[in-house]
């Protein structure tokens, strides 16, 4: 009986440390992915105009605290977390400080994915 709580005892410890570490944890942008953010625009013009209206406030801002605009890192965790259907629920529902819609209360879930898929670095829109 007292090997097994030494071993679970064990392995709570080296999960808490496996936590603690920051381990699957993105990687934090550098000074050349933030300027990247507050530069790209997708190239279709009508999803720009949706993006520097409703998107680029908080994802070309570091200081926002959301998933920089082409910081691939970032947006590969949130999608291996949630998916590509879970990442456009967030953005239709709202996520944490993210409103519904991410204030964009007439885009479609096309637009809405093709946005995600810019910010994500998943193609130039």
């Amino acid at each position: 009986m007292r090997a097994l709580i030494l071993l679970i005892s064990a392995l709570v410890l080296a999960a808490l440390w496996w936590w603690l570490s920051g381990a699957d944890a993105p990687a934090e942008p550098e000074a050349t992915d933030i300027a990247r953010a507050e530069t790209q625009r997708p190239t279709d013009p009508e999803l720009a105009a949706i993006y520097e209206r409703s998107c680029m406030a908080c994802h070309a801002l570091v200081e926002a605290q959301a998933p920089l605009t082409g910081f691939v890192p970032a947006w590969a965790a949130r999608e291996k977390e949630r998916g590509a259907h879970g990442l456009l629920l967030s953005a239709r529902n709202g996520f944490g400080n993210m409103p519904a819609m991410g204030l964009c209360l007439d885009c479609s879930d096309e637009q809405l994915a093709a946005l995600i898929a810019f910010m994500s670095g998943e193609g130039q829109q």
